[in-house]
């Protein structure tokens, strides 16, 4: 019964900060998706990010063999967006804190 509550209730996408999130990106090359809206993004966003609101998530077709980071600006959007990947059957990695707590280099 308790294994049936843990499943009920975990979530099943990953999250990392967003100080990970830039030792990563130092790294290596990832797909990024900001969730937010677009107005939001032309404020502000990482280079590497795309923009792809949480409304239109649904439609998002990458490479399923690939991880896919998402960000939105605190980290509520993307959780969600992450879930709705998951789902789709896409390894996908929450950034938790979002925009607000990432620290690199923005455009």
């Amino acid at each position: 019964m308790l294994e049936l509550f843990k499943n009920l209730f975990s979530s099943s996408e990953k999250s990392i900060t967003a100080a990970e999130l830039e030792d990563i990106l130092a790294k290596k090359k990832i797909t990024l998706l900001d969730v937010r809206e677009p107005n939001e993004y032309r404020g502000g966003h990482i280079k590497s990010a795309r923009n792809f609101p949480l409304q239109d998530i649904h439609t998002y077709q990458g490479k399923k063999a690939e991880p896919v980071y998402v960000i939105c600006q605190s980290g509520m959007r993307s959780k969600r967006a992450a879930s709705v990947l998951s789902q789709k059957g896409y390894e996908a990695i929450n950034i938790k804190g979002g925009m607000m707590s990432y620290k690199g280099k923005t455009i």
